[in-house]
């Protein structure tokens, strides 16, 4: 989840690349503490920082080495599977061994891109009836992990097609952010004792420590063409509200980006 200020063109007449967390601007001062110089990988775009090898892309990578700690050949649900942690998690199950990687999204389109692009092995559009129904039709075997990008009657779906010690990563509850109530339990919440389920939110920033590790990893992958960076780009920066807005209504397919520059990709 989450959209972005994108750097601009891939070329660096200036030095190298930097990042910084002053919000939406076109122009900002920072100090240099205040900034991380990017490194600057062969074939790697420096937009990349602001999706795979950004808050997004450590936050799918922490959810599953550090809190589901996902193991070789262990089956994984990703909830909101075509936005941009999502389709980060899927891909990075893949590469760590998951043995089964389950998605779900919200329109045929997305639907067909999680199988046909980024290598989930079964994903279903959620208006399609309940989730958890969906789940034992797309995981008849049940999962071992959740990323949980919902919240709601998808987490409530996968409490129900976990298995015994499943881990449940909390990552975001995209489900209940427009409401204006108080989001119902899911019914099944006891499950969680009487499977000795384990459920941990997600913050990515009590994880910064993990960004070497991320590059370490991703980098070569990336190099190599072996996973696809999945954004939507706004251009100007004028459309920012927008595009932030349509994030929240799924509009977008992987991460959301703002190019604040005139200049085009």
């Amino acid at each position: 989840m989450g959209s972005a200020a994108h750097p601009g063109p891939e070329v660096r007449p200036g030095g190298p690349a930097v990042f910084h967390r002053k919000g939406w601007r076109t122009h900002a001062l920072v100090t240099p503490d205040e900034a991380r110089v990017l490194p600057d990988h062969h074939g790697v775009p420096a937009h990349t920082y602001l999706g795979l090898l950004g808050g997004t892309g450590l936050t799918a990578y922490v959810a599953l080495t550090r809190t589901v700690r996902l193991q070789p050949g262990e089956s994984v649900f990703v909830s909101a599977a075509a936005g941009a942690v999502g389709s980060a998690a899927g891909q990075f199950a893949r590469l760590l061994g998951a043995g089964r990687v389950v998605g779900s999204a919200g329109s045929p389109a997305k639907v067909r891109r999680l199988t046909g692009e980024w290598g989930f092995d079964a994903a279903f559009d959620y208006h399609d009836g309940p989730v958890g129904d969906l789940l034992a039709e797309a995981a008849p075997d049940g999962i071992d992990a959740y990323l949980d990008n919902v919240g709601g009657d998808h987490l409530e779906g996968a409490i129900r097609g976990l298995r015994e010690f499943g881990r449940i990563a909390w990552i975001g509850a995209i489900a209940q952010y427009h409401s204006t109530r108080p989001p119902a339990a899911p019914r099944n919440l006891f499950d969680i004792v009487g499977k000795s389920l384990r459920l941990e939110g997600v913050l990515v920033r009590n994880h910064r420590d993990a960004q070497g590790e991320l590059e370490d990893f991703l980098v070569p992958h990336l190099q190599a063409g072996r996973v696809r960076d999945v954004q939507t780009v706004a251009h100007g920066f004028d459309g920012a509200v927008d595009a932030f807005l349509g994030m929240l209504r799924g509009a977008n397919t992987g991460k959301m980006l703002v190019r604040v520059t005139a200049e085009q990709p």
